[in-house]
């Protein structure tokens, strides 16, 4: 559509003159109700929280937004490849190439990731026993830069700059030459930002594992939720470097004239390295929480300790382990040589053993169990068989010969899918559908509940087990249409009909949210019947716990104190405690760096200087600024 702006012709596509329009509604409808219901307080109050709980509360809101934003774009790139030769609203071409990047990225960074680091920020603590994490003031600055790197990234559609280069911003088509719009950069720039978040959290959550645990609580006895989480906050911290380092040289390429990933003395296949020695360890960043999640509902809905529970804490250290040393599996077919594929075939086959250890561990968990099958257990049995499907088509991508035939085909898209989705998607739900006492003091009605699990299930596996026909019958990834005759009508229908299904089973999960904060129902703090220490606190958690600290002397000390039908142990001798207090400083901080960035963006020079010297002047404030001297008093802080 073509609109005139101070005499000047200016071409805006209808989608985002849909998307104006859609926002400006809903923003519209959002304030009448805020007013209405006098939430300003609240807003206020998360803005300025550093509670471990209401951080948590925050990565998953938002996450879940941006989920939905991308699952939007999953429809429209179904809608378009529901049949052959289709020109489906405006996503063809250049514009199809920005909504399969805007799905894919948004998906891993803005939507996975935020909202199992928001099940970590809510659960771990409490699970080890700690009053908050460690650095109170820095898991906000995480948020807020997630938040910040989400909304910049996001604002690029509404100014119709887009990315159009993949989630995986390949070069050389990501430089300059090849996008020389500003598309790209929002790209670089949006994931530096939420990418340093995403590292402070990594941090803090180490920190928090190894100094913060209650008395007698070994590293032999934490839940394996606390475990994955320690050893994807290791991941994070070297996986998420190596990307900002692709990041940041890919910035210099493209501001800067630089030539790393081009020309006579650049290499694309350079930034391939970096993105996948990322690429392939937030796979399993993705995945490895979800398997914490999974091994705690499973003893839970269970009756059962979890089977051989050094056996699975050796797994989930060794899929750490192997996950960097897989990388070139996504390679395969850029020419480094034999020996090369072959090494990383073998290694790439090696990572299917722990994973499949863990595997019969959860089904002996299960066996002679008292099994309920609630809606949080639902998802995780749902996952099993859907991820051992993703996990053997991986095997086969492993055969570099083979990957050949299947590399860039829809066998690929299938096998991704697969794997995060049946790990990374079904282990939130479970994990929002486990927590959410623990998160708002209501329990989701299990009714519902098990709708929206059967209709996901089923709609995931009727739009991506086609795909594996539709790959080998030869249809390539990234294209946006396909002819007839082809074999590849029927699949792609399919397929089409199955991503739609998964989009109705969300309607029944918002309706669950609806009519269960309509009742009001609370429940106490333990409804499910479990194991660990989250479970002795209130619901939701109060931001106040641990009073008296727990004393563990076993594993899932809070059930066997249950079967004893004793208190849990409690203890006088004290761990040091984070000093949680609210500050408006971490969100000033970040979104003054985001306006930094956007200045940058547009090669706006003074005033990103101007907002680069905000963003240190409020490290200097911050500097000065020790929120533990209320608390503590300033003498003994001063002494330490």
């Amino acid at each position: 559509m073509n609109l005139s702006i101070f005499g000047k012709s200016l071409f805006v596509p209808s989608d985002v003159i849909a998307a104006w329009v859609f926002t400006i509604i809903m923003g519209g409808i959002v304030l009448i109700a805020i007013f209405k219901y006098k939430k300003l307080p609240v807003i206020w109050e998360f803005m300025r929280t550093t509670n471990h709980r209401k951080i948590g509360t925050l990565y998953i809101l938002f996450g879940f937004i941006f989920f939905l934003r991308a699952g939007i774009d999953a429809l429209f790139i179904r809608s378009q490849l529901a049949v052959p030769n289709n020109d489906f609203w405006v996503f063809q071409f250049q514009k199809y190439n920005e909504v399969f990047t805007t799905h894919g990225t948004m998906m891993i960074f803005f939507a996975a990731t935020p909202m199992l680091l928001g099940l970590m920020n809510i659960a771990v603590p409490l699970q080890i026993g700690a009053r908050d994490l460690a650095f109170p003031f820095l898991n906000a600055v995480g948020f807020w830069l997630f938040f910040t790197g989400g909304m910049l990234f996001n604002i690029a559609f509404f100014l119709n700059s887009a990315p159009a280069i993949g989630w995986t911003g390949y070069a050389p088509l990501s430089t300059s030459i090849f996008t020389p719009g500003v598309g790209s950069d929002f790209y670089v720039f949006s994931l530096q930002i939420s990418g340093l978040g995403t590292i402070f959290t990594a941090l803090n959550l180490i920190v928090t594992i190894v100094r913060l645990r209650a008395p007698g609580m070994k590293f032999t006895r934490m839940p394996l939720f606390t475990w994955a989480t320690l050893i994807t906050a290791f991941l994070i911290l070297v996986a998420f470097t190596v990307l900002a380092i692709g990041l940041y040289l890919l910035m210099f390429d493209r501001m800067f004239g630089t030539k790393f990933f081009h020309g006579p003395d650049g290499d694309p296949v350079y930034w391939q390295h970096l993105f996948w020695i990322f690429g392939h360890p937030e796979v399993y960043i993705l995945a490895l929480p979800a398997f914490g999640i999974f091994s705690d509902i499973i003893s839970t809905f269970s009756k059962k300790r979890v089977f051989g529970y050094p056996a699975m804490v050796l797994s989930i250290v060794l899929i750490g382990f192997l996950s960097f040393m897989v990388w070139v599996h996504h390679m395969f077919t850029v020419g480094l040589g034999p020996v090369t594929n072959t090494i990383f075939a073998i290694t790439t086959m090696a990572i299917a053993v722990p994973t499949g250890i863990k595997i019969f561990n959860w089904l002996f968990t299960m066996r002679g169990g008292v099994i309920r099958f609630s809606t949080p257990m639902l998802f995780s049995l749902g996952f099993i068989p859907s991820f051992v499907m993703g996990g053997v088509t991986g095997v086969m991508l492993s055969v570099s010969a083979a990957d050949f035939q299947f590399h860039d085909s829809h066998f690929v898209v299938a096998h991704f899918h697969y794997v995060i989705i049946a790990s990374t998607i079904l282990g939130i739900f479970a994990g929002i559908y486990y927590y959410y006492p623990k998160i708002t003091g209501f329990v989701l009605d299990d009714k519902l509940g098990k709708w929206h699990f059967w209709l996901f299930l089923i709609g995931f596996h009727l739009t991506f087990f086609p795909m594996h026909i539709s790959g080998l019958n030869g249809m390539p990834r990234r294209v946006y249409t396909f002819r007839v005759g082809g074999g590849l009508e029927i699949t792609n229908l399919l397929s089409t009909i199955g991503a739609f299904t998964m989009g109705i089973s969300m309607l029944f999960f918002f309706y669950n949210l609806y009519i269960t904060h309509r009742k009001g129902e609370k429940v106490g703090k333990d409804p499910w019947g479990g194991r660990t220490l989250e479970w002795t606190v209130g619901s939701p958690s109060p931001e106040h716990t641990f009073s008296p600290m727990p004393l563990v002397e076993e594993m899932d000390p809070f059930w066997y104190a249950k079967l004893r039908r004793e208190r849990i142990k409690t203890t006088k001798k004290l761990r040091a405690s984070p000093i949680s207090r609210n500050s408006i400083l971490p969100f000033l901080m970040t979104i003054t760096l985001g306006l930094m960035s956007f200045c940058m963006i547009y090669k706006w020079y003074v005033p990103a200087i101007i907002f680069g010297a905000g963003v240190f002047s409020f490290f200097i404030i911050r500097a000065f600024h020790d929120e533990r001297a209320r608390h503590y008093g300033k003498e003994q802080t001063d002494d330490e």
